[in-house]
């Protein structure tokens, strides 16, 4: 059983979004909700280093870190266990990671804040890339702690790029989805990555894809000098776009055979249709540059396992509501959502 003291908090708090007072557009939600930090209670965590891909004469095994809080042994398998993923250069320290592990610590729940590839320092744990294509490695994560501990409630947790690899995942596994899968949840996902990637490329968005462009260069060259018999320095060269990365870097490092093939390929949008567990997403109005399309939306509204939840305010990730001092709520609506859908799916 779950406390019901925290169910009571996630029903009360849990309504129609309204934005924080004076935090209306979409852009100060963005920026907000990134850099607002976080209270964390959480316990130390148990770093646990899982293979996502095995090795092959030419090149080693790629392994990502997860960093997992577990409730007590005799209690462990019969509680609910989210498996958070962060969104494009995020790492499991990000801020929404932090916020939603301690809610549904105090909830009762087991969490894995899993890093993506290369994410959270872990460049030398895979001779690959990244990219929004790697939904199986969310699925191996997922086997392996199942395996390990014998769980039987899984949810699946994504933000903005993560939020693509687990409705990916979701749509690609269908019917034969393993009974532990319990929920899947997308906050502001990716799902249509060539839109939402064109949209960082306008001029009042050039401030994302900047960020977003030098901290991927950053990493890519910290892969050249770590595998440089892999990756060619100059293909960094004059990149200003990041579906210019896609195309010379992503792509042809991927098995792609360019940007608009990776798009298409690893979009989770292709297999929106196929989710069969009950499935939450999340996606304001004015979020800055993630887009749904007009299709995607109608064949979410078409698939009864999916509540789509569109706000007209809300940001990228944010979703910053007005505090409450009184009853104690932080004005993190996105995370009470999502814990009270988890919880009731458990």
């Amino acid at each position: 059983m779950m406390p019901t003291a925290e169910i009571e908090s996630v029903e009360s708090h849990a309504v129609e979004f309204q934005p924080r007072r004076f935090i209306i557009n979409g852009h100060l939600q963005t920026i907000m909700g990134n850099y607002l930090p976080r209270l964390n209670s959480l316990p130390a965590p148990e770093a646990t280093l899982v293979e996502v891909s095995p090795a092959t004469p030419s090149q080693i095994a790629s392994q990502v870190l997860c960093h997992c809080h577990w409730q007590p042994e005799d209690v462990r398998s019969s509680r609910p266990t989210a498996i958070l993923v962060h969104g494009l250069e995020g790492s499991s320290n990000s801020q929404y990671v932090i916020g939603n592990s301690n809610k549904l610590w105090r909830a009762g729940c087991n969490i894995i804040r899993m890093n993506m590839r290369n994410c959270g320092g872990t460049e030398a744990l895979t001779p690959t890339l990244y990219h929004s294509g790697l939904s199986n490695d969310v699925l191996a994560v997922m086997n392996f702690f199942v395996a390990q501990y014998g769980l039987r409630s899984m949810s699946l947790i994504g933000y903005s790029m993560g939020g693509n690899l687990v409705l990916k995942l979701a749509g690609e596994l269908g019917s034969a989805a393993p009974p532990q899968l319990h929920s899947v949840i997308g906050v502001s996902p990716a799902l249509d990555l060539g839109p939402s990637a064109d949209a960082l490329h306008r001029p009042y968005n050039r401030v994302y894809e900047l960020k977003f462009l030098r901290a991927l260069l950053s990493r890519y060259r910290r892969k050249v000098a770590l595998f440089p018999h892999v990756y060619d320095p100059n293909l960094a060269t004059g990149i200003g776009s990041l579906r210019e990365l896609d195309d010379r870097i992503t792509a042809f490092y991927s098995g792609f055979t360019g940007a608009e093939d990776y798009y298409y390929r690893a979009a989770a949008a292709r297999v929106i249709d196929k989710i069969v567990v009950p499935t939450l997403i999340l996606h304001a109005l004015d979020d800055p540059f993630v887009r749904i399309t007009d299709e995607s939306c109608s064949r979410l509204d078409a698939n009864l396992n999916i509540q789509l939840i569109t706000t007209h305010h809300g940001g990228h990730c944010a979703f910053l509501a007005q505090p409450d001092a009184d009853t104690g709520y932080d004005g993190y609506w996105a995370e009470h959502t999502l814990l009270r859908f988890l919880l009731a799916n458990a």
